[in-house]
């Protein structure tokens, strides 16, 4: 890394994504949405804010995206409910904060954050975590604010056919979770992650994304991750803290140890799914087993970059 440049990253989910059966505007509409993410972290940053703030605002950008899995766009559950998941870590301190099950807040990743700031706690579940929110004045929402038409057609069809598919592409973009690592002017880490878990979920099934050390993990001795796919395989394998302790204790790069666990491990373990990952040096990985990966990023003084399949970078001037 260039002295302290900042660098900021996101994904939008990872999943079998063949070309082709998005239609051009479509896709150039998630390349836009990537974007305006990267940009919401890249401003915090450039003021000298710091690397949670970035990923929080980030990710709040794409938990406004209908395209995501994650806030607004959410899948339904069984029920033809909403139950979202999200975490959020510090770096420097290794603070953390994590909620499951929320159903009636607009920005589940703002209250994971007020769970690490505001609470003695790290993990909030369901109606617990509703009324913490109501504790600290956060305002709420109706459950139905998160859906969208195209979420419920796909659940209609969940329920008819009991497969997991999402117009237009039968069974694709499986794992639309939503998260951003970033790394700040002072070199502190931050990692996030946000979901609306699988279509059909029961039994108030949560996935890896707000486990700690599952979907999300950062540690400035290391590295910060942010993880998406099938969650049961994540958490088996401790995907984001199986990374960085390779590094912390293996001695291997990030690119040694995200391939190691996304390349080697998790695809023998038929685990399907990616990561984004950042370096305490400023190292940077996208990895994915999946044909695509909704991902954009980009390093101080460098185009922003945002791009889908294995290779369709599209470049964006930025200010």
């Amino acid at each position: 890394m260039k002295g302290n440049d900042f660098i900021i990253v996101v994904h939008g989910g990872a999943g079998a994504m063949k070309k082709g059966l998005l239609t051009p505007e479509q896709e150039q509409s998630i390349h836009q949405g990537l974007f305006e993410a990267v940009e919401q972290g890249k401003k915090v940053l450039a003021q000298q804010g710091c690397a949670i703030d970035a990923a929080e605002h980030a990710v709040i950008e794409l938990e406004n995206n209908p395209w995501f899995n994650a806030g607004r766009g959410s899948v339904f559950d069984y029920e033809g409910k909403h139950q979202l998941d999200a975490a959020i870590m510090d770096g420097q301190d290794l603070n953390a904060g994590a909620v499951s099950g929320v159903q009636f807040r607009e920005h589940p990743i703002s209250l994971a954050k007020a769970v690490l700031e505001k609470s003695e706690h790290v993990m909030l579940a369901s109606e617990g975590a509703e009324q913490f929110a109501d504790d600290i004045n956060m305002p709420k929402v109706n459950n139905g604010f998160f859906s969208t038409e195209l979420r419920k057609n796909q659940w209609q069809r969940f329920i008819e056919t009991g497969e997991d598919s999402l117009e237009p592409a039968e069974k694709d973009f499986k794992f639309g979770t939503v998260g951003a690592v970033a790394i700040d002017l002072n070199g502190n880490l931050a990692a996030a992650t946000s979901t609306g878990g699988i279509t059909g979920k029961r039994y108030s099934r949560v996935g890896d994304s707000p486990i700690i050390g599952c979907g999300t993990y950062a540690n400035n001795k290391s590295c910060a991750v942010s993880a998406t796919g099938h969650g049961e395989f994540f958490i088996r394998h401790t995907v984001a803290y199986n990374i960085a302790a390779r590094m912390q204790f293996g001695g291997m790069t990030l690119n040694q140890a995200v391939n190691a666990v996304v390349m080697d491990e998790l695809v023998q373990a038929g685990g399907e799914g990616g990561v984004i990952a950042i370096s305490n040096t400023g190292e940077l990985e996208l990895q994915f087993n999946s044909e695509g990966m909704y991902r954009g990023w980009h390093r101080q003084g460098e185009e922003t970059v945002t791009a889908i399949y294995k290779s369709d970078e599209q470049r964006h001037k930025s200010d």
